[in-house]
């Protein structure tokens, strides 16, 4: 090929002017529709599973389970609160990190009700059993999410991007969590059991004691 007939295609294929046949074998089109359907995904699977961690938790603890399911949401609204102070935008890795605060948040409200329960076990008075049960559970709940929260930490400093938004929920996540389980739950089982000196016993699911 000459330098001549180079230079035609080379014209040809900028005019657009290049008789070649094209055959249609997949077409995609990539737009802000996918990262919403994607967002959207998260959202419900993060709902249906917060959902399903209040429904096991009030059916297993019963009125102590509907304490700790009415502390998991204000958990929730507390965070997207202050998500939105710091005007943050919701991404997946969001989502992903607000999904792992409700199990975190879950597991201190489990810390502290089979801890009452242990201590109806031993044979503590039901105010004393909600007294001890809180104390003594938040050492645990304590050393469990200090060190989450030393991870969290590490992410935000040494991560980019979307690792970043996850660690700043994350750690967000862990101090409301804390906040929730151990003042928002403790003010309602205060408030509905507090005033009651009498108290024979505690709607905190079947308590199994020892034979002998």
């Amino acid at each position: 090929m000459s330098a001549e007939d180079a230079a035609d295609i080379a014209l040809l294929l900028r005019a657009g002017s290049l008789a070649a046949p094209m055959t249609i074998i997949e077409e995609r089109t990539i737009g802000p529709s996918l990262g919403a359907e994607n967002i959207a995904k998260g959202f419900n699977a993060t709902l249906w599973g917060f959902v399903a961690v209040a429904i096991f938790m009030i059916v297993y603890y019963r009125l102590f389970g509907l304490f700790s399911a009415i502390g998991l949401t204000f958990n929730v609204f507390l965070l997207l609160a202050l998500l939105s102070m710091l005007q943050a935008t919701l991404t997946l890795p969001g989502i992903a990190a607000i999904a792992l605060t409700i199990g975190m948040a879950i597991d201190a409200n489990v810390l502290i009700n089979e801890r009452i329960r242990e201590e109806l076990r031993r044979g503590e008075s039901p105010q004393s059993a909600i007294q001890i049960g809180f104390d003594r559970a938040w050492g645990t709940i304590l050393d469990s999410n200090l060190t989450t929260l030393i991870v969290g930490i590490a992410l935000l400093i040494f991560g980019t991007g979307p690792v970043r938004g996850f660690a700043v929920v994350h750690c967000l996540g862990i101090l409301t969590s804390m906040f929730s389980a151990v003042v928002g739950v403790r003010a309602m089982v205060n408030l509905t059991h507090g005033g009651r000196k009498k108290l024979q016993g505690l709607s905190i699911g079947t308590v199994w004691k020892p034979k002998g």
